[in-house]
């Protein structure tokens, strides 16, 4: 039989157990270089004081944010030849905060619809030659899902080296889509951090929601798909009914191609592992350096925020383009949860005589970013920034800075986008493949009106709050 325990046992075992947790916290803190908004901070300790026996293991689960020490010297800092193209300041921040050098790129197509992007994806797949490397949060148990598995099978049966790289939760959310065919077709599937792995690193809520295709990388003929589309149907066709999502993709070939590449092999080491070394031409693409961009050439950048990052890279270019911004800041995402500097930076690049819009679903399909959002979209419009709501669900991600910079890809404009998931933008130093962004930008806003700010009653003012300490949390 146990012994009974009297209150100041169990007064003492609370306690021994609060002041363990949070020297797990701090030890753990300092060790791996977490840095923290001080919110979150403050967060986890009262976490560790209220509910110690909760907040140990969650903090285990989900307390890690970066994965690479956040320390860098200025020798980790790249550096951009002056010759190269794109050598304006998003070049030079990219540059510093560990990015590759702008490479050139060709034949950028900016897709008008999901239709479009859907008969450029399936087409990228079917031109593959060599090699063929697909990343996704999400694969659709759909029509759009079975098309991809489809034409994926049928690149390796006729002996194209294939690789898919879909999120653990996001095959989940995608409806446990069938990958049997895929693996009897000799396609190597890897799954990114699976929800039902106990994992003690605290990896377990780091999510996978980079988007690309990229075949024959190092090859003549090498090609990217990319942007914010999940591989389901509702990114890409109507359904039962519904309106297909709004969003935005593009595709485009040349040397760009290979630095998003890399960073699908840099991904799939870390899910399933070292592979035996490439043969082939897999071997002599690997083998092959990038080139960068010279002068008068299309340049652009792969852009990678996440854990496996030691910056915050999409949520520093963006602050950055804030205070350099001369003229006009066009940002669109589904979701607007902005933190204290990057709510600053567009603030003030607004009461500075910039043209800022910001352009965000009415209605989203997450109700509580839509009730969280009205902080940050109060403070814009009051400082000058125009909010314009779409009528449409609109899950595009982009951002494009007067004519230096477009940046579009999969990072929303949250805190669990900016600071936790593994996102991809690509960057765009090319006037004229910025304008065609912009033109996007444009022809999405047509239909949206302006966001009423009105000022919260105090029910929904600590409402909003509570949502947005738990959100970043998680």
């Amino acid at each position: 039989m146990l012994p009974s325990l009297t209150p100041s046992h169990w007064l003492s075992l609370h306690g021994l157990f609060t002041v363990t947790g949070l020297l797990v916290y701090v030890v753990a803190s300092h060790v791996l270089q977490q840095r923290r908004n001080p919110s979150a901070a403050i967060g986890w300790v009262f976490f560790m004081f209220l509910l110690p026996y909760a907040a140990l293991p969650l903090y285990l689960l989900f307390g890690t944010r970066k994965l690479t020490r956040t320390g860098r010297s200025r020798a980790d800092a790249r550096t951009i030849p002056h010759s190269a193209a794109g050598s304006a300041w998003p070049a030079e921040v990219a540059a510093a905060l560990g990015q590759p050098c702008p490479a050139k790129y060709r034949a950028l197509c900016v897709h008008a619809d999901g239709s479009e992007s859907l008969r450029a994806l399936l087409e990228l797949i079917d031109g593959a030659r060599h090699t063929l490397d697909v990343c996704s949060f999400m694969l659709g148990r759909d029509t759009v899902g079975e098309a991809v598995i489809s034409h994926l099978a049928a690149k390796a049966r006729s002996g194209v080296q294939v690789r898919l790289l879909l999120d653990g939760v996001g095959r989940m959310m995608g409806g446990w889509p069938d990958l049997s065919p895929l693996v009897r077709a000799g396609v190597r599937v890897g799954l990114f951090a699976p929800l039902l792995r106990f994992n003690l690193h605290g990896r377990t809520n780091l999510r996978n929601h980079r988007k690309l295709a990229v075949a024959d990388a190092g090859c003549v003929a090498e090609r990217l798909w990319c942007g914010g589309r999940n591989l389901a149907a509702e990114y890409f066709e109507a359904q039962s009914g519904c309106a297909a999502w709004r969003d935005l993709s593009f595709d485009l070939q040349g040397p760009l191609a290979r630095q998003a590449a890399d960073l699908f092999r840099r991904d799939w080491v870390f899910a399933v592992g070292a592979e035996p070394p490439a043969t082939g031409a897999a071997a002599a693409a690997d083998a092959k350096p990038i080139p960068i961009a010279a002068p008068g050439e299309a340049a652009g950048q792969i852009i990678a925020s996440g854990p496996d990052q030691a910056d915050d890279t999409v949520h520093a270019l963006l602050v950055s383009a804030g205070y350099h911004a001369r003229t006009r800041m066009a940002l669109v995402s589904p979701y607007v949860l902005l933190d204290d500097a990057l709510l600053m930076a567009l603030c003030l690049a607004a009461r500075r005589g910039v043209e800022v819009d910001l352009l965000l679903p009415a209605r989203s399909n997450h109700r509580l970013a839509d009730l969280a959002r009205h902080r940050s979209l109060r403070a814009l419009a009051a400082a000058g920034v125009r909010v314009w709501l779409s009528p449409h669900m609109l899950h595009a991600k982009a951002a494009i800075i007067d004519d230096v910079l477009a940046l579009a890809g999969s990072t929303n404009l949250d805190s669990r986008s900016l600071f936790l998931n593994y996102e991809l933008m690509a960057a765009f130093h090319d006037a004229s493949d910025i304008a065609r962004f912009s033109a996007w930008f444009d022809l999405e806003r047509r239909a949206a009106c302006l966001y009423d700010a009105q000022p919260p009653g105090l029910w929904r003012d600590f409402v909003e709050g509570l949502v947005l300490w738990i959100g970043f949390q998680l």
